[in-house]
């Protein structure tokens, strides 16, 4: 419950404080938010497994945010940015979906 409360105050701040991103953290703001949805996919899945631990979750969000971020500032510094940052997407994606099939398939008995 706690959690369902933070995401929507932090929703509503979004949508009335307007946050801005500085321009030099643009290009990874993207990249975070994918990693981040990993993780919440990740953990819903854990959540109807059974097998959910806050702190794994929490650790997971972290890290996969921060690992996102620096693989892709590294291909900035390499010259190769966009493709490190496809290649982020493609894997985190690749993840999301079949977390997201797991939970399709948790739910659906199929």
């Amino acid at each position: 419950m706690i959690a369902a409360v933070g995401l929507v105050v932090g929703i509503v701040a979004g949508v009335l404080l307007h946050p801005e991103v500085p321009v030099s953290l643009q290009p990874y703001l993207p990249i975070a938010v994918v990693a981040a949805l990993d993780a919440v996919f990740g953990g819903l899945r854990a959540v109807l497994d059974g097998i959910f631990d806050d702190k794994v979750f929490v650790v997971s969000f972290l890290s996969n945010a921060v690992v996102a971020a620096l693989i892709v500032y590294l291909g900035d510094q390499l010259g190769v940015g966009s493709q490190l940052s496809t290649g982020v997407v493609v894997v985190l994606g690749v993840r999301i979906f079949s977390n997201a099939a797991a939970i399709r398939r948790h739910l659906l008995n199929a």
